[in-house]
């Protein structure tokens, strides 16, 4: 976007939005940074603060790599435009998404990836198996929904908001990884503990010896041992490093 398209979105939202488009655009850009885009596809939601039912989202043929928070396309959870862009996104792209932002109501961002670990563990039987340190935060709150085809049909939706439940980590059969959070932040530190468990398995598994599981009790402390080693900070604790990171990288995420 020009200078002046960025500022006519920036001066037409809250403050509130544009932070949030800003860390949206920064949660692309590290999904592509860290190697888990696929493309085009796959996609990032946010709610935007204080509304009822508006959302951002990516536009449609974009790299992750060149979303900015003024290219964010805002929408209802019908998937039309609330703001002027000249950017149209993949309805069918906001299935998934959309029928968890409408069940869940706690849920600040979604993010979903093909990544090839994510969908290589996705395809087995078992599922994530206990086997690492950073499997035991996904395990403590994973769900698993089958493979229905394409997100296409509308009719799939209750099934999905059922499997996952409250559960804040997503195994999508024969398809990938998808997490939930309160913010962008939250939804991407989510992705990269549990993106790290499946290489780590898929590795481990390619080892050939027989694998140690991580004991049930601990699994079931998981969530508290988190908020221990993050001093009850959470992804506060990380986000900020990677937006420094990302800073040096190429800041025009923020435009």
């Amino acid at each position: 976007m020009t200078q002046a398209a960025t500022a006519s979105v920036r001066e037409n939202v809250s403050a509130q939005e544009w932070q949030t488009r800003v860390e949206l655009a920064a949660a692309y850009r590290l999904v592509a940074l860290y190697g888990w885009d696929d493309l085009v596809f796959t996609h990032i939601s946010a709610r935007v603060p204080g509304a009822e039912n508006e959302f951002l989202i990516n536009p449609y043929g974009f790299l992750f790599d060149e979303i900015t928070a003024s290219s964010l396309v805002k929408i209802d959870l019908e998937g039309n435009k609330l703001l002027d862009s000249p950017y149209f996104i993949n309805p069918a792209g906001f299935t998934i998404h959309g029928a968890i932002h409408s069940a869940r109501h706690d849920v600040g961002c979604v993010l979903h990836i093909h990544s090839l670990h994510g969908v290589a563990v996705s395809t087995q039987k078992d599922g994530l198996l206990p086997i690492s340190q950073q499997s035991i935060l996904p395990l403590s709150n994973l769900a698993y929904h089958n493979y229905e085809g394409i997100a296409l049909n509308e009719a799939e939706k209750p099934r999905l908001v059922t499997d996952l439940g409250t559960n804040n980590f997503l195994i999508l059969r024969n398809h990938g990884l998808l997490t939930c959070g309160r913010s962008a932040a939250e939804a991407f530190l989510f992705m990269y503990i549990l993106e790290s468990a499946c290489r780590i398995q898929i590795l481990a598994q390619n080892g050939g010896k027989e694998l140690i599981p991580v004991p049930a009790p601990i699994i079931a402390g998981a969530q508290a041992q988190v908020e221990a080693v993050t001093k009850g900070m959470g992804a506060d604790l990380v986000f900020p490093s990677l937006l420094r990171k990302l800073d040096k990288i190429d800041d025009s995420y923020r435009s």
